[in-house]
C-alpha cells in the first residue's frame, strides 16, 4: 500500500512539475534583439576552445536537447528534480556547476544558430547557476567541508565562462551586447571569491588572463 501511495505521489509531483515549468516558460521575460551578424548551424563541440585565450577547463557536453526544443521543459524539470533530490551538499554544488557549464555551452550554440533572445535567456541562467555553485561552496567551507578540489574547478570554470561570453559577444547582435557584457560580472565575482579562498588555503589559483580591474 505504501509503495503504491509513493508511486502515485511521484507521478502527481511529476505532473505538477511539468505544469509549473510550462507556466514559468509562458511567463518568462522575452528578449528581442536584432538578427545576429553571422549565424550558422554548428556542432556543440564548437563551444570548446579559444584562439587567443586558453583556459585549462573543458565544459560539459550540453546534450542534443537545447532550450529551443519543445522537449526542453522536460529536461529543465529533470535538472530541478535532480537538484532537489540531491541531499549531499558537496554533490549539490557540483550539480549547479554542471548545469552552469551545460547552459553556457547551449547559449553559444543558440547565438550561432541566430537565436539571440533564447540564447541570452540561457546565458543568464548559466551564470546564475555559476553564482549558486559559488555560494554553495562557501556554505560548505563554513561547515568545515574540504572544498579545495572544487574551488580549483570553480575558479577555472569561472574563467572559462568569461571566455565563452567574450566569444558570444563576437557573434551577438549589436543591441544585445550591453546586456551580455553585464553577465560577465558573475564569473568575475566567482573567480575573485574562489581565488581568495584558494590563497587563504595556501593554494595557487589558476592564472587570470583577463584584464579585470
Amino acid at each position: 500500500m505504501l509503495r503504491k501511495l509513493t508511486l502515485v505521489f511521484a507521478v502527481l509531483l511529476f505532473a505538477v512539475g511539468i505544469l509549473f515549468t510550462s507556466v514559468l516558460l509562458t511567463a518568462a521575460v522575452k528578449y528581442e534583439f536584432a538578427e545576429s551578424p553571422k549565424t550558422s548551424n554548428v556542432d556543440a563541440s564548437s563551444v570548446l576552445g579559444e584562439e587567443d585565450i586558453n583556459i585549462d577547463y573543458n565544459l560539459a557536453y550540453p546534450g542534443k536537447v537545447l532550450p529551443d526544443s519543445p522537449f526542453w521543459p522536460l529536461k529543465a524539470l529533470r535538472d530541478r528534480v535532480w537538484l532537489w533530490l540531491t541531499t549531499n551538499s558537496s554533490r549539490k554544488a557540483e550539480l549547479k556547476l554542471l548545469f552552469a557549464d551545460k547552459r553556457i555551452s547551449m547559449s553559444k550554440i543558440l547565438f550561432e544558430r541566430g537565436k539571440p533572445e533564447i540564447g541570452y535567456s540561457t546565458l543568464t541562467k548559466a551564470e546564475k547557476y555559476l553564482k549558486e555553485a559559488g555560494s554553495s561552496e562557501m556554505e560548505n567551507r563554513k561547515k568545515g567541508i574540504d572544498t579545495s578540489e572544487f574551488l580549483e574547478r570553480l575558479a577555472k570554470a569561472s574563467l572559462k565562462h568569461a571566455q565563452v561570453i567574450d566569444e558570444i559577444l563576437e557573434i551577438a547582435p549589436e543591441d544585445a551586447r550591453p546586456n551580455i557584457i553585464t553577465t560577465k560580472d558573475y564569473p568575475k565575482k566567482v573567480f575573485e571569491e574562489s581565488r581568495n579562498a584558494l590563497l587563504e588555503k595556501g593554494m595557487e589559483p589558476p592564472e587570470n588572463p583577463f584584464d579585470w580591474n
